[in-house]
């Protein structure tokens, strides 16, 4: 059972995960990219422009939805986190045009210079993220990994 196919190729997934979580770059930057979704969550209320429901209820669950995406992807769901981090991406785009976009006469210098500056970080992470799966997953990278186990093998 320990040489079968699907349980070498699920271990080696797991040792790419582990190496790409476990480098300082790699914990950095999920790190910084679960408080970038935590502060375009609460940013109508940081900055003053909680007033602007529209765009406060944007902001909340696009921050929310960010938050999880980029925090629970390098090692839960290690092959779905280069989707995941396209998906996070996306919604750092959203954030920039948000205040054009949304319902309402929102766009005031306040929440353009908030939505532009925090959806460009979160797309930057987000590509960033999505590198770093790349990354882990080239053959480069795989030549790097310890030949998997086989029973009586020494």
């Amino acid at each position: 059972m320990e040489t079968h196919p699907d349980i070498v190729e699920m271990r080696q997934r797991h040792e790419m995960a582990e190496r790409a979580t476990s480098t300082p770059q790699g914990q950095a930057l999920g790190t910084l990219a679960f408080l970038t979704g935590i502060y375009l969550a609460a940013s109508p209320w940081i900055t003053g422009f909680n007033g602007l429901s529209t765009l406060a209820v944007t902001n909340l669950l696009v921050g929310l939805a960010y938050a999880l995406l980029m925090s629970g992807g390098f090692g839960r769901a290690y092959e779905r986190t280069h989707s995941m981090a396209w998906g996070a991406c996306a919604l750092g785009l959203w954030t920039i045009v948000a205040p054009w976009v949304v319902a309402g006469d929102v766009s005031t210098t306040k929440t353009i210079v908030n939505n532009v500056i925090t959806g460009a970080l979160a797309a930057l992470l987000a590509a960033a993220a999505s590198a770093a799966t790349r990354a882990a997953e080239s053959p480069n990278a795989r030549r790097g990994m310890s030949a998997p186990f086989t029973p009586g093998r020494r």
